[in-house]
């Protein structure tokens, strides 16, 4: 049973490992442009992952918000892919320096720790950071004016947020499975259009997207969505899993989704 059981936990074990040496393969591997860049914010220093693009043109700035469990090595793969596309992306990680002695997402112990670190935070204190993040943006000589913010799952939700606070100082908002915000008032304050990416098999985000969509209608905003069958939560990060099979519905889902991030990013 003992010998078992040290089967299964090294199964586990590796199965776990090679969730994320998929994304940092593919960081090592990227020829593009990788840095760390910091930025005073809510009385601490905010480490930002930045990727650029290899062009000879001006590109657009793509904002990348996290998951729930901070900005891990899947978040970064995402963000160096984005600008494979030809955009300069930002990844900030929100709770850097947000408890004590932990720099980066890296030094927590356990994702777990990581998303009730998430959880702790106000949302002003995640407003203030992403218009710090989006002032440093704009000092990019290689950009092209544009802004555009992407968040997944709890980072859908605070790209949604974040269209609320922004004004017209960006140019559109992506919300990958992640939920309107609070107030309907709130909605009257999104001056770009916005974006949604849902799997179908996600009801507990889904159930929120009627009361947006009214939302957004009633004060005559611009939100169009898709929703793809089959797909689970967190489409975008499984549907990269190089083990998955093509005909996986996650797969398939976050193929057409990037397909269309891409097609809306080139039209900024």
């Amino acid at each position: 049973m003992k010998s078992a059981l040290l089967s299964i936990f090294a199964f586990l074990l590796s199965v776990s490992v090679f969730a994320q040496d998929y994304a940092i393969q593919q960081l090592e591997n990227s020829p593009r442009h990788h840095e760390w860049v910091t930025i005073e914010s809510n009385d601490r220093t905010l480490h930002n992952f930045v990727v650029y693009p290899e062009t000879s043109e001006p590109a657009p700035v793509v904002i990348v918000i996290h998951e729930n469990r901070g900005l891990n090595d899947w978040a970064r793969s995402f963000t160096d892919q984005l600008a494979g596309e030809g955009f300069i992306a930002i990844a900030p990680d929100l709770i850097s320096n947000t408890v004590e002695g932990i720099e980066k997402t890296s030094d927590f112990e356990t994702s777990d720790a990581a998303r009730q670190a998430i959880y702790s935070l106000e949302p002003d204190f995640v407003t203030a950071d992403l218009m710090n993040v989006l002032e440093y943006a704009k000092t990019i000589k290689a950009g092209n004016g544009s802004f555009a913010v992407a968040g997944f799952c709890w980072g859908g939700s605070q790209s949604f947020r974040f269209a609320t606070n922004a004004g017209e100082a960006i140019d559109a908002a992506f919300v990958f499975y992640g939920t309107g915000p609070d107030t309907e008032q709130a909605y009257s304050n999104i001056e770009v259009p916005v974006y949604g990416f849902y799997g179908g098999d996600d009801q507990r985000v889904n159930s929120t997207i009627e009361r947006s969509e009214s939302a957004m209608e009633k004060f005559g905003k611009t939100y169009k969505y898709e929703i793809y069958e089959g797909a689970g939560h967190a489409f975008m990060r499984r549907g990269d899993d190089p083990e998955a099979t093509s005909d996986d519905p996650n797969v398939i889902a976050r193929n057409k989704s990037w397909d269309r991030l891409v097609t809306l990013l080139s039209d900024l």
